[in-house]
């Protein structure tokens, strides 16, 4: 349900820091498939099971963590979990990267390379096996700072992409400089193919744009054999 009342959303922050120290957040991880069918990596999604709003997506809280400060607890649980997973993965043969998203704020952090480092580090996990994902508006809340954090981590070995493409307002020439890996088109563009003739054409310029800059492209919100079809065709 929406967390409408103003008092449910400051229960909400205020609960945060007890919810991390109870285990009330949980990470479920998204497949990302090549054309082949092939499992080629995880996205890392945050839940947060409430004991009085009970089950809480991420558009409920995120939201909330930034606009209190309390985003960096989120953000750090989020990718300690991860890396604690993804190494279980490789104990397993599973050789795989998981990928974690960043919000604005964790884009300002200078000390942020440094805490993914030691993360790593403890647990014997190479740098190969993480992802950050960004969002176009994240970077241009302060393009300057953000590129030099993103920079630190990319040279790392850590994979950078811009996630949820197409719904920002940054400009191509910002998009030029920034240090990522790959483009992740985001899902309302994706959802509707092949049939959306507007949607077709906004995809087939991202991809077009992501290639020529040297990019990947991941498509997010494929959910039907016409789609991937289309896709894989372009």
């Amino acid at each position: 349900s929406c967390l409408a009342r103003e008092s449910e959303r400051f229960e909400i922050v205020a609960d945060l820091r007890e919810a991390l120290a109870r285990d009330q957040l949980t990470l479920h991880f998204q497949p990302q498939l090549d054309f082949t069918g092939r499992v080629i990596g995880a996205e890392a999604l945050v839940r947060w099971q409430h004991p009085v709003f009970g089950f809480l997506t991420p558009d409920q809280f995120i939201p909330l963590a930034e606009k209190s400060g309390n985003i960096s607890l989120i953000t750090n649980w989020a990718l300690t979990a991860a890396v604690r997973e993804c190494r279980l993965w490789l104990e397993e043969g599973l050789d795989l990267p998981v990928a974690v998203n960043l919000s604005s704020r964790d884009l300002q952090n200078r000390d942020l390379p440094c805490f993914v480092l030691e993360l790593l580090r403890d647990h014997d996990l190479p740098a190969r096996n993480l992802a950050l994902e960004i969002t176009e508006q994240a970077v241009m809340r302060d393009f300057q700072r953000a590129t030099l954090v993103l920079e630190c981590l990319r040279d790392l070995g850590i994979r950078i992409a811009i996630d949820d493409f197409g719904t920002g307002y940054s400009s191509l020439a910002q998009i030029k400089h920034l240090p990522v890996d790959e483009l992740k088109i985001d899902r309302s563009f994706v959802m509707d193919l092949p049939g959306n003739d507007d949607d077709a054409a906004i995809v087939r310029a991202s991809i077009d744009l992501a290639h020529n800059l040297g990019l990947e492209v991941l498509a997010e919100g494929v959910e039907t054999q016409p789609a991937l079809e289309w896709l894989q065709a372009q």
